[in-house]
């Protein structure tokens, strides 16, 4: 087998699990319909870019259809950033201000009209050919660079205060899932960064270098998509939101400050402090896996913003930790009931509010210093 034909029997696989998981994003059930549908979308473009060996396999020679497919790459990272925004925030919406991530992709196509849209079939070879002396290929690829940094900065930074607000808001779930989408920028940082290597290479006197990077990339791309698909029917949910409205703790603390708002009376935070941590002995809030800050406001009706900077800021913990802390209290008591000695470690961590086995074993280890396996072997050996 050849190398074209080993690449277009990749692109065909790649393509095939690529519009097969479209279709799954775009037919599962989920209170999450934009965000797939961005998913869905972003998987389309995907394919069209790595379409690329089908194309020329059938194409006839340069066309305008064939340069506007390439172009398609610049709206690959704006659709991809409007998919974090709507997986990272609930109350996310498609709105006309997000028309604005359509420039670059305008602008290169307006570069390109007069020396190659506008141009017969003849210019177009010859464009093509000195594709390396050519001035708009050049800036296209600049600006295609800029794109990627610029978009993936932004990423980081807004998966970085989704962190945060996860961890002061959310005891459960949504933690957990964001991991998923931290992988999945890193995946495409790193398939991206590729991409710049090759296009790097693509106007040097190393032309060779580019086509090799161009087949390694399509095959990393096949099994990437293929890791997608993996994560897609494993967790059909992919990701639970929060309130982009949310501010956190360190925020709302300075705008207290610079608004020199008095300090609240230490007896209402003692108070309330009882108050809440009553709440969580007696009515075990915790061993829901999916608990909020919210739902506890809305219980003990304080506010949420107090609520938030009492956890956050008086007791020093984030509500996940928070939480958690009540979570492997009361595992460690099951871990220490004699009875209940063959409920096993997953029972356990299922029962007490936590819905991974990583999550829980990270959780105790730093409650205790072991993990629940070690304490229940410590406390039977103690026994003996």
């Amino acid at each position: 087998m050849d190398k074209m034909n080993l690449l277009s029997l990749v692109t065909i696989i790649s393509l095939f699990v690529s519009f097969f998981l479209v279709f799954f994003l775009l037919t599962v059930k989920t209170k999450h319909k934009t965000s797939n549908r961005l998913f869905a979308f972003f998987l389309i473009l995907t394919a069209i870019d790595v379409s690329d060996p089908l194309w020329n396999s059938i194409s006839n020679g340069p066309s305008n259809l064939g340069m506007l497919r390439n172009t398609f790459a610049f709206l690959q990272i704006p659709v991809f950033y409007l998919y974090v925004l709507s997986v990272c925030y609930s109350d996310f919406r498609l709105k006309p201000k997000y028309l604005i991530h359509l420039l670059p992709f305008l602008i290169v196509n307006i570069v390109l009209l007069p020396r190659f849209y506008a141009v017969d079939t003849a210019s177009k070879i010859d464009f093509l050919v000195n594709r390396q002396h050519m001035t708009e290929l050049q800036f296209n690829h600049i600006l295609f660079h800029i794109q990627v940094i610029v978009y993936f900065t932004a990423v980081f930074l807004l998966l970085r205060k989704a962190k945060k607000l996860y961890l002061e808001n959310n005891a459960g779930t949504h933690v957990n899932s964001y991991h998923w989408l931290f992988q999945f920028t890193v995946v495409l940082t790193i398939l991206y960064s590729i991409a710049l290597l090759k296009n790097i290479f693509k106007f040097s006197d190393y032309l060779y270098i580019s086509e090799w990077i161009k087949i390694g990339a399509l095959v990393l791309q096949l099994f990437i998509v293929c890791w997608y698909l993996y994560k897609a029917l494993n967790n059909p949910g992919l990701f639970r939101n929060i309130d982009s409205k949310l501010k956190l703790v360190s925020d709302i603390i300075s705008e207290e400050k610079n608004n020199n708002s008095e300090a609240v009376n230490e007896n209402v935070h003692n108070e309330e402090l009882l108050k809440l941590k009553k709440f969580m002995a007696e009515e075990k809030p915790f061993l829901n896996p999916s608990l909020t800050i919210q739902d506890i406001s809305k219980e003990l009706e304080i506010p949420v913003r107090e609520l938030s900077v009492l956890i956050n800021h008086q007791l020093g913990q984030h509500f996940y930790d928070f939480v958690n802390t009540y979570r492997i209290e009361h595992a460690m008591n099951i871990l220490k009931d004699t009875t209940k000695n063959k409920v096993t470690i997953l029972e356990i961590l299922y029962e007490v509010g936590f819905n991974s086995k990583s999550s829980f074993n990270t959780a105790f280890k730093k409650h205790t210093g072991n993990t629940p396996t070690q304490y229940r072997n410590t406390l039977q050996n103690n026994a003996l």
